[in-house]
Parts: C-alpha cells; structure tokens; sequence
C-alpha cells in the first residue's frame, strides 16, 4: 500500500446521515452516496479571525493521553509545533478514562485552548450545548488537506467546523502471532468457526478472548460488532440515533450472541483494567481481544513487540450482513468555547491539521493512520498498511457506541448495563426494558 489515498476517509466516504448527530460512514461506491463537498466557510465569530500568522504566546492544550506511547508521542508533536508555529505550549495530561468522564464540567470550568476529543456525534453534542468555539477560520487553511467525508465528521448540526480531524484507527480482534503460529490457529470469518476457535483454545488451556472492562468503554466494540453482524449496520446506527427501541428482539438476538461468546470470555472482566486484558493476549495467556489498533499497538509497542501483534475481521453472523461494517473512529482536537489566547490555538490547529504534524504524531505512534489525505506513507509499518485495506474495503464504517450515541445515555444507561450483563448475562431480559425507557426520555430531551 504506497498511499493514503486508498483511505475510505481519503476516497470519499460519506456520513450516512446528520439526523440526530448520526456519524457513521457509508462507503460511496458501495451505497451510491455522493460525497458531501465542503461548506464555504464563514471567518469564525469571536478573535480576529484570519490566519493567526502574526499569533504569539502560550497554547495550552488538554490531552487523555495518558499512556506511554501516546505521551511521547504527544510530547514530540508539540515540541515540533513550538518550532513551526513560533508559539509555547503547554500540554496538561490527564487520565484517559478520567479525562472522558468528566469532559462535561471540564468544557463549563476553566478548559484548556484546544483539547483532544473524537469526530462525529460526540463533538456535535458539545457544539450543540454551546460548549465550543467553532473552527472555521482553521479550516480556511486546511479544507484541501482532508476528504469531504472527514470534512463531514467535522462539523456541527449547525454547518460550521468544530472539529480538526488527526488520526483513524480499526477495531477488529488482536492476536499474538507467534502463538497462533505455535498453536495453529486460522482467523474464523463465521460465527460458527469463530466459537469452534474459542473451544479450541479453551482445551488449549487459553482465555479464549480476553476483555478488560473496568473502565466501562472497551465492551461496547463487542457488542457494536455484535450488533452490525447480526441486524445490520443501519439497524445499528438507528439504534444508537434512538430510532430503534432496544426491547427489539433483534436486540435481543445479539444479546444473545453476546451470551455464548461471554462464556469464552475472560472471567472477572469488570474488575480488569483494559490494558491488562491487551496483556494477556500478548503474554499467551489469551488467544484475542476485541480491541481498537489505537490501544492493542501501544501495549504491544511499549514491550517492543509490535512485530507479534496482527488482527482480522469480526466475523460473520447473518450473511446478509457478512462483514461489511468495521469501527474506525476518528480522533482529532477542538477549541473551548472561551479560549485565552484565540489567535495562537487557530494558529496551532492550522498546523496540527497538516500531513508534516500527523506525520510526525505517527512516527513515536505507529498505532493509527493519518486523517489527513496526503501524508508520507513510506514509512508505515505492516498494520497502519493493512488498516487502510482493512478499513478502505468496508462498506459501511461506524464510530464506536459511545461516539454514535447519545454521551448521557452511555454514560449513564448503558455502561452499567453492560457491565451487569457481562457479570451475569440472564440479567439482560428484564434490562432491556429498562435500557428502553430511559432511552426515550434522554433523547427526548
């Protein structure tokens, strides 16, 4: 693969619908949906605006990369953001999981400049609720670097620009490749193979797929992928949009799913830290997890392994469905709504949002694959070239349940949910109902 052009997000991918904040992606020559072509932008309201060229002084920027790899990788980005933009930053490093929580008072308190956040719903949400500053006068500099269907991803239900796209990544389920090779294991693409694997590697005296999920996020690609495979990727995001009632059954079919698989799963996943269940499969002692290559990299990078990691496709359930949807999420930054020094985080994100700065995140962070349209791809490694053709052949692409949905209602509803259902499963009939209820009210609101 020589070139990022091959990209979903570099060939034209477009969001399948803005309604209700819906972010997932649809590949056009798959559905025959046009690209979106880009808004002429307006120069943003508030600061004077323009390119920022002449902007001095300090950028403070908030980061959830908290762990090593992502750190250093962050901490080379902004010294060589010093150097090009002439600015200093000051980079404040919070705990991933932490900094997600609490986003909401973080926005309404005293927030940094510009922050790490996600594309999609999750951005519109905070757009929505007046907790932005939007980036149109970025992306006067950076509409030719990007696709319209990143551009697409950027903006708010409003039309503007609130988002500054950096990197993608897949989900798909992680391996060992030296153990798979001792143990002559084959990636399964049907459900029925893939439990035939799991009970394989049960006798082998292996956790067949492990699962940390402490932090309340990492199961939601289980049951996304789940849920895609069994009803379908527009099942799935009118689901996530509210459109869908959860006491379906087809609800209950991947729920059901989700039952089998979980008697192959790790045991005690809610006690266990994500990294942890990464680590087990690296260290044999599992034989894959359902995880993005954002966070399976770095755990295998940071114990100079990054050669033994590889992944494959969910696999199918209905085939119907097949494996036509893959979870690729797009990461980026944002400006708060009341940023100190305006003009230096237009000028810091007219940059960040370059090939050359992408480029230079990925080269301590060879875990995603730039957003941008043209970067140097000559020196990706085996899995940043297969994530392209990974996610490149997907018909249909979504962001991951907690970008597609409502953030109140995940983070309120349904990561206890799951995590109730994963410690005992015969609790997800009566859950359900509940789950539903709640559901209308907070999307009413």
């Amino acid at each position: 693969m020589s070139s990022a052009q091959n990209s979903p997000y570099a060939r034209g991918v477009s969001r399948r619908s803005l309604f209700r904040g819906a972010v997932g992606l649809a590949g056009v020559s798959a559905l025959g949906i046009p690209a979106l072509s880009a808004c002429s932008s307006s120069k943003s309201s508030g600061g004077t605006g323009g390119d920022a060229g002449a902007a001095t002084g300090t950028v403070t920027i908030g980061s959830n990369g908290s762990d090593p790899v992502p750190k250093k990788a962050f901490a080379d980005l902004f010294a060589a953001a010093n150097t090009a933009t002439g600015l200093t930053t000051t980079v404040n490093t919070v705990d991933h999981n932490t900094f997600q929580q609490n986003i909401s008072t973080y926005l309404q308190g005293t927030p940094d400049d510009i922050f790490t956040w996600f594309a999609g719903y999750r951005m519109q949400f905070f757009a929505q609720q007046g907790l932005l500053h939007d980036v149109n006068d970025v992306w006067d500099k950076i509409g030719g670097n990007f696709s319209d269907a990143i551009k697409a991803q950027s903006k708010g239900l409003d039309g503007k620009y609130y988002f500054v796209p950096d990197y993608y990544y897949p989900w798909g389920l992680f391996y060992s490749k030296s153990l798979w090779s001792s143990k002559g294991y084959t990636a399964p693409t049907t459900w029925d193979d893939f439990i035939t694997l799991c009970k394989k590697m049960k006798s082998d005296g292996l956790s067949p797929v492990a699962l940390g999920e402490q932090d309340g996020w990492p199961a939601m690609g289980t049951f996304d992928y789940i849920n895609m495979r069994t009803n379908g990727y527009q099942f799935h995001i009118e689901l996530m949009q509210g459109k869908q009632a959860w006491t379906d059954a087809k609800v209950k079919a991947t729920f059901d799913h989700w039952t089998e698989l979980l008697g192959y799963t790790s045991p005690g996943a809610n006690g266990r830290k994500w990294q942890d269940a990464v680590t087990m499969v690296m260290n044999g002692q599992a034989g894959m997890c359902v995880h993005g290559l954002d966070q399976a990299g770095p755990v295998f990078q940071q114990a100079g392994k990054s050669d033994d990691l590889d992944f494959f496709a969910f696999p199918a359930i209905d085939p119907a469905n097949g494996q036509d949807a893959v979870e690729a999420p797009i990461d980026g930054w944002m400006m708060s709504k009341k940023p100190k020094n305006h003009d230096g985080a237009v000028k810091l994100l007219q940059w960040l949002g370059t090939a050359p700065a992408q480029n230079t995140y990925l080269a301590s962070s060879p875990n995603d694959v730039a957003a941008a349209s043209n970067p140097d791809t000559s020196k990706y490694n085996t899995l940043q070239k297969k994530s392209i053709e990974f996610v490149s052949s997907a018909k249909q692409i979504s962001q991951f349940m907690d970008r597609d949905a409502n953030p109140t209602f995940v983070s309120t509803v349904m990561i206890p949910a799951l995590q109730k259902f994963i410690g005992d499963p015969t609790s997800i009939g009566s859950a359900l109902s509940d789950i539903e209820s709640q559901k209308k009210t907070i999307y009413a609101g």
